[in-house]
């Protein structure tokens, strides 16, 4: 399933030919023959974690009354059964009921290429181009006996569906799915976390690689093109990799306008690659060619000690919303905001990681959600100046009984900003 953003827009013009001319042919056709894979000892998830993932489905939907789930197509739909679809017009979805395997409703000439990536045991009911899916997936639950209890609607399914389903299951209710599937896909495995811990290492690798390679005069999309090939070649596949310039820095997720590097001026780069699904996120910030002012270098430092705020502040039994109040105390005590004013930060601390870039829950201001082990986050608190750059740093960690761990190690300095 194709996920677009802004970021990905933004992004997007890496992946367009670009023109050999002076100062960038490198970007053109860089040479990677000193890169090789490092992804060979990531593992897929196998059949028997899949297995526990719908035992504790099926658990915390008896926990919750709750008969059934209704999914899409989505990362979701991956988590549970492995298959890879897409969102049309015409309905996919999965069905987990309470007890049982699960149901894939899918239309009758699509059944065989929904084979190819099944990965659990499942009963796959069809639909022709003059039948109602939703009329399917009630019939699964009236076989099953579970049309007249709760059933959850995963939180990304669209509105015709859940139309429909009320439509021909009137004596059910429809509730939300979240206590279910969020309570399955927040607390990673250690399988999902090794994963995840050699996705973020591609990331941190090219970041390596691609520093020294930058030269005057290069794009945005020069150096985002860089970047994509250096993860490529490290073995992750891409998921997106912006570069913000000088001003357009101060702008999270940039600007239109072009920017190109120069010496003095801020770098921005905020990257991530998927490995097996899982994916990593990794903001860096410098200065081209070194030499940072003192202004640059004054609120580096601070963002850099926003970061190591959060995460020590992300304790288990903590409300989520708490990291994002600890390092806003923090930038205010400096004059930033207050809350999301500018300058200052002006967007969460930090989201939840795993098969979604972000995913449920946030670091942010009114979150009651208490951290847990397995929780994955980002750590991302900026700082931005309109009119002038912005910085951010953003690593990931994942919370453990003994509290936050690190994906990926902060840079302790801008002289050194890739580690």
């Amino acid at each position: 399933m194709m996920r677009v953003s802004r970021r990905t827009v933004i992004a997007g013009a890496a992946a367009m030919p670009l023109i050999a001319r002076a100062g960038i042919l490198r970007a053109a056709e860089p040479d990677l023959s000193e890169l090789r894979s490092i992804t060979g000892a990531a593992r897929p998830i196998d059949a028997d974690e899949r297995a526990r993932r719908l035992s504790r489905a099926q658990a915390l939907m008896k926990a919750n009354n709750i008969g059934a789930v209704v999914i899409e197509p989505g990362s979701s739909m991956i988590y549970f059964t492995g298959v890879e679809w897409w969102r049309s017009e015409r309905l996919t979805a999965v069905v987990l009921p309470v007890e049982g395997k699960p149901c894939i409703v899918t239309p009758f000439f699509e059944e065989p290429s929904v084979h190819e990536t099944l990965a659990v045991p499942a009963d796959i009911r069809v639909w022709q181009e003059d039948e109602d899916p939703l009329a399917i997936v009630a019939g699964f639950l009236y076989d099953r006996k579970l049309a007249t209890q709760p059933i959850a609607i995963e939180e990304s399914v669209r509105f015709f569906a859940f139309d429909g389903l009320r439509k021909v299951l009137p004596e059910a209710r429809l509730v939300s799915a979240n206590p279910v599937v969020r309570g399955c896909r927040m607390i990673k495995t250690p399988a999902e976390l090794a994963l995840m811990q050699i996705a973020t290492d591609v990331t941190i690798a090219a970041y390596r690689w691609l520093h020294p390679r930058i030269e005057k005069g290069m794009r945005q999309q020069d150096v985002s093109a860089l970047m994509s090939a250096a993860t490529k070649k490290l073995g992750g596949s891409p998921e997106f990799s912006m570069c913000l310039i000088g001003e357009s820095a101060a702008y999270p997720h940039g600007s239109k306008q072009p920017q190109t590097v120069d010496a003095g001026r801020i770098v921005l780069m905020d990257c991530g690659c998927t490995v097996h699904g899982y994916q990593s996120d990794v903001s860096r910030t410098w200065v081209h060619g070194g030499g940072a002012n003192s202004e640059q270098r004054i609120v580096w430092d601070r963002v850099r000690r926003g970061q190591q705020i959060a995460f020590e502040a992300a304790q288990i039994g903590a409300p989520a919303g708490s990291v994002d109040d600890a390092v806003r105390r923090y930038y205010e005590s400096l004059d930033y905001g207050p809350g999301y004013k500018l300058p200052g930060l002006s967007h969460r601390t930090g989201h939840g990681i795993g098969l979604d870039g972000h995913e449920p829950v946030n670091l942010v201001r009114g979150e009651t959600t208490k951290l847990a082990p397995g929780m994955c986050f980002s750590d991302e608190p900026g700082i931005y100046i309109p009119g002038k750059f912005g910085v951010r740093l953003e690593d990931c960690f994942h919370m453990t009984e003994a509290g936050p761990r690190w994906f990926s190690q902060p840079p302790a300095s801008i002289d050194r900003p890739v580690g």
